[in-house]
C-alpha cells in the first residue's frame, strides 16, 4: 500500500506558461531529499485542467523518469468524460506510473450509479492501480461512501482520496471498504485527525512547501502518536488554511516562487496571487518558519 505524505505536486511553468521540466526535476529531487513518501503528478494542484493531453502525458513521463523508482509516482488521470479518463489512465500506465488518481467527473454532475459505472469502466479498461478522488467543493459531485463500497471489491481500485473534510467518513469508509482499502486525506487542515482515525496517508498541498514537516507529522499521526503529531502540525495550521485564500494552486505557486523554488508561471484562467493576498500567505510561511533563510 502506498502511504504517508504524498505531495500533490505543482507543475512548474515559465512566466509565459511554458512547462519547466528542469525545475520539475529539481522539485522531485528536493522532495525525495526531504522525505516525501510519494509524488502525485498532474492533479488539481498540478493544473491538469489547463494542460493538453500531450503535455499531461509528458509531465507523467518526466515525473516517473525523475523519481527513478525512489518513491512511487501517482498520476492524476481523471476527467469528466469516461473515454478521456481511460485515455489518460492508459497513458499513465504506458509511462510507468505506479498508480492513478481519478477525480470524480466535474460539472456534468453524474448520479451515484453514473459514478459507479464510470469508475468500473476505467478499471476494467486499464490494468493499473487506481485511487478514487472525491472533492465536491471543486466538482459539484459527491461520491457517497456506499458508492465507494460498491467499487472497492474491484481488484485495481485500491483506495480513495477523500477531500470533503468530513471526518465522519473515515470510520464509515473503513467499515464499508475493509482494512486493505487505502484512505487518503485530501484536506490538509483535517489530515492529522483523519490519520489518527485510521487513514493511510495524505495527498497534500502544504507538502509542496513544507515537505519535511508534513512527512514528520504524517508519520507521527499514522503511528497514533497524537500529542507529537499535534505539536508538529501546529506551525503548519495557518498554512493549511491560507494556501486556499485564493483558488489552489494560486497561493502555493506564489509561495514556492517566494522561496525561490519555481518561476512565476501559471496558466489562465488562473492568475498570480493578488497583492492583497500576498501578505496573508507570507505571514503563514513565516509562522511555519519557511522564510527564515530569505531576506
Amino acid at each position: 500500500m502506498i502511504q504517508g505524505s504524498l505531495v500533490a505536486l505543482v507543475t512548474p511553468m515559465s512566466a509565459s506558461g511554458e512547462l519547466d521540466f528542469a525545475c520539475l526535476k529539481r522539485l522531485i529531487d528536493w522532495h525525495i531529499e526531504q522525505g516525501t513518501d510519494g509524488i502525485v503528478a498532474v492533479g488539481t494542484t498540478g493544473e491538469s485542467a489547463t494542460l493538453d493531453e500531450d503535455e499531461h502525458c509528458e509531465v507523467i513521463r518526466r515525473s516517473v523518469e525523475y523519481a527513478a523508482g525512489r518513491v512511487p509516482v501517482i498520476a492524476g488521470t481523471g476527467a469528466n468524460a469516461t473515454s478521456e479518463a481511460i485515455t489518460l489512465t492508459r497513458c499513465a500506465q504506458q509511462m510507468g506510473a505506479d498508480a492513478c488518481l481519478l477525480v470524480t467527473p466535474y460539472y456534468n454532475k453524474p448520479t451515484q450509479e453514473g459514478l459507479y459505472l464510470h469508475y468500473r469502466k476505467i478499471a476494467e479498461s486499464v490494468d493499473i492501480p487506481q485511487i478514487l478522488y472525491n472533492v465536491p467543493g471543486r466538482t459539484a459531485c459527491d461520491m457517497l461512501p456506499e458508492t465507494v463500497a460498491r467499487l472497492a471489491p474491484i481488484d485495481n481500485i485500491i483506495g480513495i482520496k477523500e477531500a470533503t473534510g468530513d471526518l465522519n467518513r473515515v470510520s464509515r469508509l473503513r467499515e464499508l471498504c475493509g482494512a486493505d482499502f487505502a484512505l487518503y486525506s485530501g484536506d490538509d487542515a483535517s489530515s492529522r485527525e483523519f490519520l489518527l482515525q485510521g487513514g493511510n496517508g495524505v495527498i497534500s498541498v502544504t507538502a509542496n512547501i513544507a515537505p519535511r514537516q508534513m512527512r514528520q507529522m504524517v508519520a507521527a499521526a499514522i503511528a497514533s502518536l497524537a500529542k507529537e503529531a499535534a505539536e508538529l502540525d501546529r506551525p503548519l495550521a495557518e498554512l493549511h488554511q491560507k494556501l486556499f485564500v485564493e483558488a489552489n494552486p494560486i497561493p502555493v505557486k506564489w509561495a514556492l516562487a517566494e522561496m525561490g523554488l519555481i518561476p512565476t508561471g501559471i496558466r489562465l484562467p488562473l492568475t498570480w496571487l493578488s497583492s492583497a493576498a500576498q501578505p496573508v500567505v507570507r505571514a503563514a510561511l513565516q509562522t511555519a518558519g519557511l522564510l527564515d533563510n530569505l531576506a
